[in-house]
């Protein structure tokens, strides 16, 4: 299982990647494989300000919706468009292509609480 030591991970099983103030989320590689073939990406959060562990979309899979979380309070300032045409870049390469937003952080502090690759692999069992 792919799981990039430079990243930073929820319990919710989304990956984030922090440059600056602004940090680029998506879901894991095991979150991906526990979903199966992914069929839709939606955000209607965009140019919205919400709070940390707020709902910022969902993902459909095949057999399932679940809903998407936010790791760290702030602003959603982009969506990956190339996921509307193709959602299955989540599964292909769910830490490059499949990104799905940007945020501008609003609470620095907050990155603290994020889970390491190792604090990560322990809790999904890896």
């Amino acid at each position: 299982m792919n799981l990039p030591a430079n990243l930073k991970y929820t319990k919710d099983h989304e990956w984030i990647s922090i440059e600056g103030d602004i940090a680029t989320v998506g879901i894991t590689d095991f979150a991906q494989k526990e979903l199966g073939d992914i069929v839709y990406v939606e955000v209607e959060t965009l140019d919205q300000t919400l709070e940390k562990d707020e709902v910022f979309g969902t993902v459909e899979a095949v057999k399932t919706v679940s809903d998407l979380f936010l790791p760290l309070a702030g602003e959603i300032i982009a969506f990956n468009d190339d996921l509307e045409s193709n959602p299955e870049s989540v599964n292909s390469d769910p830490y490059g292509a499949g990104w799905m937003i940007k945020i501008k952080i609003a609470n620095m502090d907050e990155v603290e609480g994020l889970l390491s690759s190792e604090s990560y692999k322990e809790l999904i069992g890896a």
